[in-house]
């Protein structure tokens, strides 16, 4: 029994990690779409993991990450945004700029 619960723990843990990538890669490409689309720059072309829960929806019980990357508007400052991911799919993208839409 031993085994067993050592062997599900292991796979538990590889589908974690393998999944923890797979949400971050789709990150950080919706944030340089996002970025590319209002004409700023994603800096250190990365996504930052800030936060990870438990989220409750329709679907049921899913991964909720929340990830920061950092924006330039002219490659002079360094502004902060932060997207959410509900599993490995889209809940929120925040740029803070006044001016522009802040959603997909």
């Amino acid at each position: 029994m031993t085994n067993l619960f050592a062997v599900s723990l292991l796979c538990l843990l590889g589908w974690f990690w393998l999944d923890s990538l797979r949400a971050r890669e789709i990150a950080l490409g919706i944030c340089r779409a996002a970025c590319e689309q209002r004409d700023l720059q994603l800096l250190d072309q990365a996504v930052a993991l800030r936060r990870l829960g438990l989220s409750w929806g329709v679907n049921g019980v899913r991964l909720r990450r929340v990830y920061r990357f950092d924006f330039s508007e002219e490659g002079l400052g360094r502004r902060v945004g932060y997207l959410i991911m509900r599993g490995i799919d889209l809940e929120d993208l925040s740029f803070g700029l006044p001016d522009q839409a802040t959603d997909l």
